[in-house]
C-alpha cells in the first residue's frame, strides 16, 4: 500500500501540471454553472425541484466531459513512460505492474473527484441560492457524483490499456480520441439508427436494452434517469429509462471499471520496457 500511495502522489503532482486537465476541470466547473443558472428557472410544472431539473441536465454534462477528462489524463500514462525513457527504471523498482496502475488511477481518480466536487458543487451552490427548498434534489445530485466517478475510473482504465497498447503517446492519443468518439458520441447515433432500421422488431425490443447497457456512458446515463423519475422526465429519455430495470444499469455501472482495470493491467503485463 506504501508502494501505492507514493506512486499517487507523484502521479497527482504530475497530472496537476496538465494544462489539458486543467482546461477540462474549468470547462467542468463553468458548464456547471451555466446548466445550473438556466435550471433555476420556475419548475412548477414538472413537479420536481429546481435541483433535480439541474442534475438532469449534469448527467448529460458528465456523458461527455468525464470520459474526455478521463482520457486526457490516462492515453499517456504508459506511452509517456515509455517514449520518455522513464519505464525500465519505475519497473526496476520492487513494485508490481499492478501496483504501479493502481497507484496512478487512485491519483487521476482524485483530479477527477475534485473536478466534479467543483462543478456539482457550484451548480448546487447557485441552485440553493436561487431555491433554499432544493434540498430534495440532494440524493440525486449525490447519486450523480460517485456514479460519475465511477465513469471516469472506467475510462482511465481503458485509457491505460490504450496507452499500453501503442508504445507512442501520439498514437495513444488518436485512439482515446476514437475511443470517446466511438462510445459516448456515434454509439448512440448508431443504435438510433438501427432502431429506425429495425421498425419496432427484434433489436428494438430485445437487442436495444443490452446494447446500452454494453456501453459505460448509457449505463451511467440510464442509472441515473432510473433513479429518479424526474430526472428521466426533465431529460425526456424517460421511455429507454423504464424499459431496463434499475439493478441492471447499477450493476454495468458498478462492474465497468473493475473490466477496465482489468484489461488495463493485462495489456501492461505485455509491455516490454
Amino acid at each position: 500500500m506504501i508502494r501505492i500511495l507514493s506512486t499517487a502522489r507523484t502521479e497527482f503532482r504530475i497530472a496537476l501540471r496538465n494544462r489539458w486537465v486543467a482546461i477540462a476541470m474549468v470547462l467542468m466547473a463553468v458548464f456547471s454553472l451555466v446548466l445550473a443558472l438556466a435550471g433555476s428557472a420556475p419548475t412548477g410544472g414538472l413537479g420536481v425541484d429546481r435541483l433535480s431539473v439541474t442534475v438532469a441536465s449534469l448527467t448529460s454534462l458528465s456523458v461527455y466531459l468525464i470520459p474526455l477528462l478521463a482520457l486526457l489524463m490516462s492515453f499517456d500514462a504508459i506511452a509517456g513512460e515509455t517514449e520518455r525513457g522513464t519505464l525500465p527504471l519505475l519497473l526496476a523498482y520492487p513494485i508490481a505492474r499492478w501496483e504501479i496502475l493502481t497507484g496512478k488511477l487512485f491519483a487521476h481518480l482524485a483530479i477527477l473527484a475534485l473536478a466534479v466536487l467543483l462543478g456539482h458543487g457550484l451548480a448546487a451552490a447557485v441552485t440553493f441560492w436561487s431555491d433554499p427548498t432544493a434540498l430534495n434534489g440532494l440524493s440525486a445530485l449525490w447519486r450523480l457524483s460517485w456514479s460519475s466517478v465511477l465513469l471516469g475510473a472506467t475510462f482511465l482504465g481503458a485509457g491505460y490499456a490504450l496507452s499500453a497498447l501503442s508504445r507512442r503517446p501520439s498514437g495513444a492519443a488518436g485512439l482515446a480520441i476514437g475511443l470517446w468518439l466511438g462510445l459516448v458520441v456515434l454509439y448512440d447515433l448508431a443504435l438510433l439508427s438501427a432502431i429506425v432500421a429495425d421498425n419496432g422488431g427484434w433489436f428494438t425490443t430485445d437487442a436495444f436494452p443490452v446494447a446500452l447497457l454494453a456501453n459505460p456512458a448509457d449505463a451511467f446515463r440510464l442509472f441515473n434517469l432510473t433513479a429518479s423519475g424526474a430526472t428521466a422526465a426533465a431529460a425526456g429519455v424517460g421511455g429507454a429509462a423504464d424499459a431496463i430495470p434499475l439493478w441492471q444499469s447499477l450493476a454495468s455501472v458498478l462492474l465497468w471499471p473493475l473490466a477496465a482495470l482489468a484489461l488495463a493491467i493485462a495489456a501492461f503485463r505485455k509491455v516490454t520496457p
